[in-house]
């Protein structure tokens, strides 16, 4: 009786897979009708708009709030250099 009610079941289950006539694979090529054809142009030129609707974002800098707002406007300062003469001329009076 199990083995009657397994053959049942897997018959049951296999059938809807044997029923189709053809899966595409992947890859492969379908062939459409003129209106599918229309519908899939007209949904990339829809695409298309929905793209341009965005707006341009500014340039984000994530590490702003750290450095602080004065340190991410100027421009890095060029190292100094130092003469090795000693300078002339006494402070002291």
């Amino acid at each position: 009786m199990r083995k009657v009610a397994a053959a049942v079941m897997l018959g049951l289950i296999t059938a809807p897979a044997l029923a189709q006539d053809h899966v595409p694979m992947y890859g492969e090529q379908t062939d459409k009708t003129e209106s599918q054809k229309a519908d899939d142009i007209r949904a990339e030129r829809a695409y298309q708009r929905s793209l341009n609707n965005v707006p341009n974002q500014k340039a984000v800098d994530p590490w702003g709030a750290a450095r602080g707002d004065d340190a991410s406007k100027k421009p890095a300062k060029p190292a100094v250099k130092h003469s090795s003469k000693a300078k002339s001329g006494s402070t002291a009076n």
